[in-house]
């Protein structure tokens, strides 16, 4: 018989046996354990091999897997006894079903008396420490005494403690006690640093109890194994992690350029330095290769030594780096560079400009890696890592880490600056819409703010005061629902309606019908997708200070706080009424009648509303803080209120919606300053009526526009008693700047300027009127209209 080949299958003793227990297969393996050849088994029962008294030993036919020692027959009648593994296999393969059985001679050396295992336990490349009970170091292998670069007759019977002092001894020598009197395995992490490289040997010890046959428990062993390219590895996954979390906190360009710099150092480089390109430099817009010399403006930069003296510019300078420095060949050509000078002296660079690159001499930098922070096609800057106390130059891996931070960085750096220039725009599209400054007027002293929201983008918020005919002022303020230009240029036009039907002296709550279905032709002009919808709400109030009496209505917007004079403020019971857009519903006006001196403060619901305090909350803070504001009845009174309202009611990092705010004193024309006359339907008696108006001229010591008013006054009259309906009213309201002369009557038909032609008689009065007075015009009124006319006092004489 040929020799056997130590690795051919037929070195192993198989057989293949049915469900009844016939052998349908038997390898040469099997005929050289028990000398019966193929043919003389194959087809007869497995069971004739049995030794008396192994029958029960046998696999049952509902096992899955079985093994045990059998006792089996030889062909030359002695008894052999046989280590068999059996499992089941089925039809499912293709094979019929049955068991494939495998045999060895059952004879396994001790494993202590093997000198095999003993040789495997000693060149094991997983090194390998084993403690007796007192845990004194009594066995150490090949690839251990290797490690500790420490003959291994020198360790044995020494303690940890025992080989040196440092803390992690003592600690991994506790580790063993505990694993010895608890039998729980354990897994301890430690580090080493070694000579030259920048990151410390990483180890992962496994510790296990010894335990005797008998039960005694020996010791402990532990095998150690080298993970350090798994835990760099580890490392770099969370920087990436650590750099997806924290970078992009904030749509602000410098916080996303520092919290790059900050996740970067240690892990990655001592030192970090984030610039930017200015896009004003390139048109607005960021070149996608900018040509050198390349202007840099510093955004960020943070150091592993405190105070970051490394730095050489301080954020928000700009430095111009020429042609062969890292900086410009790194946005010349967009990609990374690494910059490595062994001497650490910076001689490198020395040529280059002496500013930018002073600290590359002074700190001992010796490696830097330049990576351009690119976005959409755009290049933004470049970010710059220095090695100075690491004393490993940037490798090919540091550079694919450095390049995918940079651009999550970029992307979180480029939405940035697309906000900023977009709340910018915002910004300056709100401003240019809201008024500059509020106008004087003889019925109110008033006072605003406006703040755009911190984070949520610039909204619609506006407010606005507009003067009225006979000294009455209109007061407003509204709130576009959404954010961003959209809802900017939607507030822009929403006031430009406002001071269109204010100008027509519509009340309050027909001025709310009339901006209700402007929103709501707004919203259908926009489509039919709901991209565009519109909706508001607003507030719209019209004092008058002859009568002290104010008239609101509101459109879902949040009721005004009333400060009296004489008392704690409260909010104004008012209509709520539907917001704007939703059409369909009608208005409600209040009348208030307002003290001397009372204070309306009329507010956004950025103002009082937050994640923490709800709106009620927020009145009840906003009436205590008016409650508190600095007595004075000076316009720099209100505007300290103001500002105690914002620093109150507001979180210091700003408020997450827009804010207006707009206090108004109310002011009261004293009697002594208003004259009202009942004029008779008869064009006889104008004449009278000029002379008691004269008269009242003269008390007013106002004869300088006698003259002018004396004819305003004729024709107003004339054409109320032509054209109008009784009863007529005439009066006059003198104010420090102006005189209102103001005829009203029970008609409906409102006047209109005419060119006369030559032949006509009449037509010639409102064009008189209009040429003699700073302005004039009509109102309608409940019971009629009234047309008024301003002179301009300061003009006269």
């Amino acid at each position: 018989m040929s020799p056997v080949n130590p690795y051919d299958d037929a070195a192993t003793a198989r057989a293949v046996i049915d469900d009844t227990g016939v052998v349908l297969h038997w390898n040469e393996g099997a005929s050289r354990l028990l000398g019966h050849p193929p043919e003389g088994v194959v087809g007869r029962p497995a069971a004739d091999l049995l030794a008396d008294g192994s029958q029960d030993e046998f696999p049952k036919p509902g096992d899955a897997r079985w093994h045990g020692v059998l006792k089996l027959r030889h062909r030359d009648g002695h008894v052999v006894s046989a280590r068999v593994l059996a499992r089941r296999r089925g039809p499912d393969d293709g094979r019929p079903a049955g068991w494939l059985a495998v045999a060895a001679l059952d004879s396994v050396p001790d494993p202590a008396d093997d000198p095999l295992v003993n040789l495997a336990l000693t060149q094991s490349p997983c090194a390998m420490l084993i403690f007796d009970e007192q845990l004194r170091l009594c066995g150490v292998n090949d690839a251990m005494a290797r490690l500790t670069m420490v003959p291994p007759e020198h360790l044995l019977g020494l303690r940890l403690t025992d080989i040196d002092s440092h803390p992690e001894y003592a600690k991994y020598e506790e580790n063993l006690r505990r694993v010895l009197v608890t039998g729980k395995p354990h897994e301890v992490e430690t580090f080493q640093p070694v000579p030259g490289e920048t990151h410390p040997q990483a180890w992962l010890a496994r510790v296990a109890r010894l335990t005797g046959p008998d039960g005694r428990i020996r010791g402990v062993c532990a095998s150690v194994h080298d993970f350090t390219e798994q835990h760099r590895a580890r490392e770099r996954l969370q920087l990436v992690n650590e750099a997806s979390v924290r970078i992009g906190t904030t749509l602000d360009v410098t916080s996303t350029a520092q919290e790059l710099a900050q996740v970067c150092v240690p892990v990655l480089a001592d030192f970090v330095s984030v610039d930017l390109l200015d896009p004003g430099e390139h048109g607005g817009e960021h070149p996608d290769r900018p040509l050198p010399p390349v202007a840099l403006r510093r955004a960020a930069h943070t150091s592993i030594t405190p105070g970051c003296p490394e730095a050489v510019a301080e954020p928000g300078r700009l430095d111009d780096y020429p042609a062969g420095s890292p900086q410009a060949e790194c946005l010349v050509t967009g990609r990374a560079i690494v910059t490595t000078v062994p001497s650490g002296d910076g001689e490198g660079w020395r040529s280059l400009d002496e500013v930018p690159f002073r600290g590359v001499r002074e700190d001992g930098v010796h490696s830097m890696l330049c990576v351009p922070l690119q976005a959409r096609g755009a290049t933004l800057g470049v970010a710059v890592f220095a090695r100075f106390r690491s004393p490993v130059p940037f490798t090919h891996e540091d550079v694919l880490l450095a390049e995918e931070v940079t651009a999550r960085a970029a992307v979180c750096i480029d939405n940035a600056r697309r906000y900023s220039r977009e709340r910018e725009t915002t910004l300056t599209l709100q401003r240019s819409l809201l008024p500059r400054q509020l106008p004087p007027t003889a019925a109110v002293q008033a006072a605003s703010r406006y703040l755009p929201a911190a984070r949520a983008g610039v909204g619609g918020d506006w407010f606005d005061v507009i003067p009225l005919s006979g000294m009455r002022v209109a007061m407003v303020v509204g709130d576009v629902v959404g954010h961003g230009i959209q809802a900017s240029a939607t507030m822009g036009r929403l006031r430009t309606a406002v001071r269109t039907l204010a100008d027509i002296d519509l009340a309050p709550d027909e001025l709310l019908t009339h901006l209700d279905d402007l929103v709501v032709r707004l919203s259908d002009e926009s489509g039919g997708d709901g991209t565009g919808e519109v909706g508001a709400t607003c507030l719209y109030a019209v004092y008058d200070p002859v009568s002290r009496r104010c008239t609101l209505a509101r459109a879902g917007h949040p009721p005004p706080v009333l400060v009296p004079p004489d008392g704690p403020p409260h909010h104004v019971e008012l209509p709520s009424g539907p917001p704007l857009g939703v059409g369909g519903l009608p208005f409600e006006s209040a009348e208030l009648d307002l003290s001397e001196g009372s204070v309306l403060a009329f507010y956004t619901d950025g103002l009082i509303e937050s994640r923490e305090r709800d709106g009620d909350t927020g009145i009840a803070l906003l009436c205590e803080t008016l409650a508190a504001a600095p007595p004075g009845t000076s316009s720099a009174a209100l505007d300290q209120t103001c500002d105690r309202v914002l620093r109150t009611l507001l979180p210091p990092g700003g408020a997450a919606d827009d804010v207006a705010l707009l206090l108004a004193r109310a002011r009261g024309l004293p009697p002594s300053r208003v004259a009202t006359w009942d004029i008779p339907a008869d064009p006889a008696l104008v004449a009278p009526v000029r002379k008691q108006v004269l008269d009242q001229l003269a008390t007013w010591s106002l004869t300088e526009a006698s003259f002018t008013t004396e004819l305003v006054v004729s024709e107003l009259v004339t054409n109320a008693i032509r054209y109008g309906a009784p009863p007529i009213r005439l009066r006059l309201i003198h104010d420090a700047t102006t005189l209102i002369c103001e005829v009203s009557d029970t008609s409906h038909t409102a006047p209109h300027l005419r060119r006369a032609k030559t032949w006509d008689e009449g037509g010639r009065g409102l064009l008189l009127v209009a040429q003699l007075t700073q302005r004039w015009g009509s109102r309608h009124t409940a019971e009629g209209k009234t047309i008024w006319a301003e002179l301009a006092l300061l003009d006269q004489g």
